[in-house]
């Protein structure tokens, strides 16, 4: 049989946090030794870090709890019932962008308090043409005219504060959870409609919307995938309609 020159043996030592490797050749250097030397380096997170520019991209709908049947809804959205506002699947979406989020630790870097700022932006898509008329805001099915597009856009500034729970630590990118709340103030609103007989349509109100957003939210951190979820325990109208909106979807985070 035939021995392989090349072949190396290696001793491995480990002195705490200190890994020594140990070369030794088979060759005609078979005296020469190589020892290396690796120090392993535990991630210190600090007690306030920060964090900026973190976006989610979701999917957002919405649990519709109206009573129909009752004079307010009837004023607000004459005729219309439930599957009327339905959204089309898939096609209403959620991004947020918080300008800044915080981590300041409370117990161990494992027990964190976590807040911040940003931009919560809403999509919804209906399945029908439905419409919003305004002074006053009423809102009813258009029959008449072919939709291409047809999508409520809203936009609020919001600040979410969060109860943290990183399970490692002294890992960069850590398993965990967080869950808190966070409180939001309506921006913007509008209404935008592609139809084959007018085009591109762009109708600016408030809708009648409720002017401020209380959500609980929250996200789970599994290494580098992070996930977040939000639903509002407050309809998104002031009168008429109950409809909560929630969103699932992705993080994208540095923590």
């Amino acid at each position: 049989g035939q021995t392989d020159s090349t072949e190396q043996k290696t001793d491995t030592i480990r002195i705490g946090n200190m890994i020594i490797i140990k070369k030794r050749g088979n060759n005609d250097r078979d005296n020469d030794e190589e020892a290396r030397t690796y120090k392993r380096r535990n991630y210190k997170p600090s007690s306030i870090s920060t964090n900026w520019g973190i976006v989610d991209l979701g999917f957002g709908n919405y649990i519709d709890d109206t009573e129909y049947g009752t004079g307010e809804a009837a004023t607000f959205a004459p005729g219309m019932e439930k599957d009327d506002f339905k959204l089309r699947p898939g096609k209403s979406t959620n991004v947020n962008v918080w300008i800044v989020m915080q981590r300041l630790n409370m117990v161990k870097h494992v027990v964190n308090l976590k807040y911040g700022v940003g931009l919560e932006m809403w999509n919804f898509r209906y399945k029908r043409n439905v419409l919003f008329d305004i002074d006053p805001t009423v809102v009813g099915i258009d029959d008449v005219r072919n939709y291409e597009k047809n999508k409520l856009a809203v936009e609020y500034v919001t600040a979410p504060i969060m109860l943290n729970f990183n399970f490692t630590p002294t890992r960069k990118r850590g398993f965990g959870f967080s869950a808190g709340v966070s409180a939001g103030y309506l921006l913007w609103s509008r209404q935008k409609t592609i139809t084959t007989e007018d085009g591109k349509q762009k109708n600016k109100d408030d809708f009648d919307l409720n002017p401020f957003k209380l959500s609980y939210i929250g996200e789970l951190t599994l290494g580098p995938v992070k996930l977040y979820g939000s639903y509002a325990f407050k309809g998104m109208f002031e009168k008429g309609l109950d409809q909560r909106p929630y969103a699932v979807g992705f993080r994208l985070s540095n923590w």
